[in-house]
């Protein structure tokens, strides 16, 4: 008896397909992803290239784009040695830097006392931080100036740096006031076991364990004060008291700009926000995502 030959035409079982983990990209979408990034930051780069390159070309060719035809740093030169630069430059450092210090200053003790004390007008205080923030410039700046003639702080630095303080006080204070809700409050109890005040809790306790917050507060703060426009420009008169927004606008007239001095100007301004941010960049994610934990 003969036995029927086994079917060759039998169907193997499927292979089952691969399972991709999660996170895991298919490689479309990885290359689709790079290629995004890649342009994004072409993007980001391109501006400031430009204007880096710019500034290390003759005046004939500032609006070409013969980037390296005739290299040369006379534009820094002329810069330096034929306008006021250095002089707005200080301005602006002395500015900037008043701004920060008073900024940390008075965000980190506004909020360790809103996350840590119970006033009356609590409430109404963070409200008040927080609607200061709803306003554009265009409608604070004129009563900001009256304010500012009023009190005889017109075309002086320190009205300058209230007036920023105004911008960057509100919302660092809520940031802070977040940070410090993330600190145990057993720090506060600890210290006072220890016979320390208040102050003496925050000075030595809370204060050295909220570097994150203190370093986004003291960027935000020179941030603003470096780089703001309208309030410096409708502030101060005369070359010798202007910052750099009011100095890099003589540079643009009726007839036409300085391109060469303009955008060495505006390489040499970079360089200080730059470093701020090198200096404070391993707290800024941490400093950022703590104060927007709790509020």
């Amino acid at each position: 008896m003969t036995t029927a030959p086994t079917s060759t035409a039998r169907h193997s079982a499927p292979r089952p397909s691969k399972v991709r983990l999660r996170g895991e990209r298919s490689p479309l979408a990885s290359t689709a992803l790079h290629l995004t990034l890649i342009v994004m930051s072409v993007i980001a780069v391109f501006p400031v290239l430009w204007v880096l390159l710019t500034s290390l070309k003759p005046a004939e060719y500032a609006t070409t784009t013969d980037f390296f035809k005739d290299t040369t740093f006379e534009n820094y030169t002329n810069l330096i040695e034929n306008t006021k630069f250095l002089t707005w430059f200080g301005n602006s450092l002395i500015v900037a830097g008043l701004t920060t210090l008073a900024g940390v200053i008075i965000s980190a003790s506004t909020g360790y006392a809103v996350s840590r004390f119970r006033f009356p007008g609590k409430r109404g205080l963070m409200w008040t931080l927080l609607i200061t923030q709803m306003f554009p410039v265009a409608v604070l700046i004129v009563p900001i100036y009256n304010i500012m003639a009023s009190m005889g702080l017109l075309n002086k630095p320190s009205g300058l740096v209230i007036t920023y303080l105004t911008i960057s006080v509100p919302f660092c204070a809520w940031m802070m006031k977040g940070f410090f809700d993330t600190i145990p409050r057993e720090i506060d109890e600890s210290g006072q076991v220890d016979g320390l005040t208040p102050f003496g809790t925050f000075w030595r306790l809370i204060l050295p364990l909220a570097k994150p917050g203190i370093a986004v507060t003291a960027f935000y703060s020179f941030i603003t004060a470096w780089g703001e426009v309208a309030y410096a420009s409708a502030f101060l008169v005369g070359e010798d008291n202007l910052t750099l927004a009011g100095g890099l606008q003589t540079f643009v007239n009726r007839y036409g700009a300085q391109w060469g001095p303009m955008t060495a100007a505006s390489v040499l301004i970079a360089i200080p926000a730059a470093l701020v941010f090198l200096f404070a960049q391993k707290h800024l994610v941490t400093g950022m995502s703590a104060g927007a934990v709790k509020g």
